[in-house]
């Protein structure tokens, strides 16, 4: 600025030869005020320096090699080594002496800015979760026991969180296998001792899925903010055996996309990227349904106390105890599931069965039973054919799956049916996997 000032006090000045020579301010701003090459500026927090918790003013300054150099530009060294140019130490915050030398306290405490910095992600905990895993075999069922949360990244105004924690299975439908448990105001440290429990869950489940716990913040005016999450292997469970995790909440993982898309292709491809391994991997297109079966000598044969009149002659009991991760068939994400079930050949068409509705849900619960009067010699002719429906008010109910139990069916379907006849009397319980097409059962209503 000093050769600029001057420049424009001469110019109007010079005289050659007895005539003024005008020079315009464009010409001596092209050719004054650009000195040199453009130097890099200094960060403004290296003149307003933090010391480290662990430092005092008081301990000799270290050196900082990976600091910027000592000489700023060729006009201001010269203030700084020599006389003159006093006004160069107001733009450098340390001074170099005697060749190698030592920096001032303000240039070696610039790598302590980024370790006491809150704003950077990596140095921000996000929490720690506490929960316990249980398979049971015997039934099919993952416990998931949520026990405590410690230290959660604060999200509200007042340095607190609403914290609840939520579930999904992967790979699997969003809302078919989520699970939520309740919400603990205003704390970073909360205690649910709550158990949320998957169905239908078998050993092929446990060595394929992974369990997805995610921590999330509720709020009443905006959408609910995440926190943080974890993944589990649920091949690390062993069956009948509790394992106690606990995990340090982190970031979702970054999806793996070129960076030169931009976030809603990242997001399309990453969906059509899982929804293809999906349909490669998945072994339950529509859901899963637990049914009992028992058959009832007549009372001849055994001491049945308390049974209907209607079963003295014997028969086959179907137990439709519940569904789970069914497909949905609605736009709002769910269904309404009834279930239908048949024994065929049924020439009179009186062998139809059907359970209540349950609005608004993937994961039905009906516990209802249904009692067919028939010989065991005419069972071992039969079909029972149960198949799953979402009711819809107005038109034709859609078709989820079903599935199909006789002689001649196969695999766990057969083994089950062959378990009710073996064992008279015994209740059997098995979960069957829903399939998408079952002869007669797509008929319309």
């Amino acid at each position: 600025m000093r050769s600029f000032t001057l420049a424009l006090s001469l110019s109007p000045m010079t005289v050659r030869k007895g005539k003024r020579l005008a020079v315009s301010i464009q010409e001596h701003m092209a050719i004054d005020v650009c000195p040199g090459p453009i130097r890099p500026i200094r960060q403004i927090s290296a003149y307003f320096p933090r010391l480290s918790p662990t430092s005092s003013v008081s301990e000799p300054a270290s050196p900082n090699p990976a600091g910027p150099p000592t000489s700023l530009a060729p006009g201001l060294v010269g203030g700084a080594t020599g006389g003159g140019g006093g006004g160069s130490g107001l733009l450098s915050p340390g001074t170099a002496r005697g060749g190698g030398g030592t920096f001032s306290a303000m240039s070696s405490m610039d790598t302590s800015i980024e370790i006491d910095s809150c704003d950077s992600d990596d140095s921000t905990a996000l929490g720690t979760l506490a929960f316990d895993l249980l398979y049971e075999r015997a039934t099919s069922s993952l416990h998931c026991t949520i026990l405590r949360a410690k230290g959660l990244k604060p999200m509200d105004f007042n340095g607190l969180a609403d914290p609840y924690v939520k579930l999904h299975l992967l790979p699997g439908a969003c809302k078919a296998n989520k699970l939520k448990t309740k919400i603990v105001r205003n704390t970073l440290n909360p205690v649910w001792n709550e158990t949320l429990t998957y169905f239908g869950i078998s050993e092929e489940d446990m060595y394929r899925k992974t369990l997805r716990v995610s921590v999330c913040d509720e709020d009443k005016l905006t959408h609910n903010e995440f926190i943080g999450e974890s993944r589990v292997a649920l091949r690390r469970v062993k069956p009948d055996q509790t394992k106690h995790l606990n995990i340090c909440l982190e970031h979702p993982p970054p999806l793996s996309s070129p960076s030169a898309m931009s976030a809603a292709l990242r997001g399309i491809s990453c969906y059509l990227r899982e929804w293809e391994n999906e349909q490669l991997t998945s072994l339950e297109e529509r859901g899963r349904l637990l049914l009992c079966l028992q058959y009832l000598p007549p009372s001849g044969e055994g001491d049945h106390q308390g049974e209907a009149k209607d079963r003295a002659r014997g028969g086959l009991c179907v137990g439709v105890k519940r569904c789970a991760h069914l497909a949905a068939m609605d736009v709002n994400g769910f269904s309404d599931p009834y279930v239908k079930t048949y024994l065929k050949p049924d020439l009179q068409k009186k062998s139809k069965h059907k359970t209540a509705v349950i609005k608004k849900t993937l994961n039905p619960e009906f516990n209802e039973e249904f009692f067919y009067e028939i010989s065991f010699t005419e069972l071992s002719t039969k079909t029972l054919e149960v198949t799953v429906w979402d009711y819809d008010l107005g038109k034709s109910n859609d078709f989820i799956g079903g599935v199909s139990l006789g002689c001649h069916s196969q695999g766990e379907t057969l083994q089950h049916w062959i378990d009710c006849l073996k064992n008279k009397g015994t209740k059997v319980e098995r979960w069957h996997t829903l399939t998408n097409e079952l002869p007669g059962s797509t008929l319309p209503e």
